[in-house]
């Protein structure tokens, strides 16, 4: 990995619209709850808050999606998300979006890009 990188999974650690991999970003001098998903082949990544009340979406670490496995859900307030773009695409919070993580993968890794 280059410099400015820090790996926070294994590539094969995340299944096509599976479970997601939990970690922490720092941002704003804080250091916060982060997670990443697959969708078509791609990983995304976003910081673990609901846009509409901050809290985390997980309901069991990793357990990111709906049953389907086309949204991200919030489990507290079931707003739906675009895995891909992290738009609330349904719920309190519609049109609102996750705080995006800038992730890469090579090598068989999944690292966080940058800091604060």
């Amino acid at each position: 990995m280059a410099g400015g990188e820090r790996i926070v999974a294994r590539s094969a650690d995340l299944a096509e619209r599976g479970r997601g991999v939990r970690f922490t970003v720092a941002r704003g001098g804080r250091t916060l709850p982060a997670f990443a998903v697959r969708v078509d082949g791609v990983v995304h990544a976003y910081v673990n808050a609901c846009a509409h009340q901050g809290v985390e979406l997980d309901w069991e670490e990793g357990a990111f999606f709906d049953d389907g496995g086309r949204h991200l859900v919030c489990a507290s307030h079931g707003a739906l998300y675009d895995p891909a773009s992290g738009r609330c695409v349904g719920g309190p919070c519609r049109g609102a979006s996750l705080a995006r993580v800038r992730v890469v993968e090579r090598d068989g890794a999944i690292a966080v890009v940058g800091g604060e």
